[in-house]
């Protein structure tokens, strides 16, 4: 009987990595000359991230210093959508950062077919948020992987390779 080989698909990110991104933030928001006395927040709940600041140049700056530093932790921008600006009492705007986790439905069927369509001797399965590709060949995975992040950049979302075995 031949081995199966097969990793995961998943979109995710490491929520420590997120948490450590925000400490750096803040340290960085109370030191700079330009943002001190702004009185801006950043709260991290679930699946949010919240700003309150006075102003939307603040605002704009404080979303730089976000990315900055994400992208220093090795943490993918694809995560982060954007919400509208608000308006707060006391002259504040606000703004929330949903955080982008998990496949839907519809983007795993996507990835699927293509998959499926490129290579012939592959097997993909979907389950819930995650996709499993398995083959007898690690070849065909490999393709796959390649696959997996090309697709990465047209769907806009970001994907991972997990649990090669």
């Amino acid at each position: 009987m031949a081995e199966s080989f097969s990793f995961d698909v998943v979109s995710d990110f490491d929520r420590q990595e997120l948490v450590n991104t925000l400490d750096q933030v803040k340290r960085e928001i109370s030191q700079r000359y330009d943002l001190k006395g702004t009185e801006t927040t950043i709260h991290l709940d679930k699946e949010n991230i919240f700003i309150t600041t006075n102003s939307e140049l603040t605002l704009n700056a404080v979303n730089d210093i976000i990315r900055q530093k994400a992208i220093k932790r090795n943490l993918s921008l694809k995560i982060f959508d954007y919400g509208d600006l608000e308006i707060a009492s006391g002259n504040k705007v606000k703004q929330k950062i949903l955080l982008i986790q998990g496949i839907k439905q519809e983007i795993a069927k996507k990835i699927s077919k293509n998959i499926r369509d490129q290579i012939k001797k592959i097997n993909v399965s979907i389950n819930g948020e995650t996709l499993r590709v398995s083959s007898k060949s690690k070849n065909d995975l490999q393709l796959a992987i390649k696959l997996v992040t090309n697709l990465e950049e047209s769907l806009n979302i970001p994907l991972k390779a997990n649990n090669f075995r």
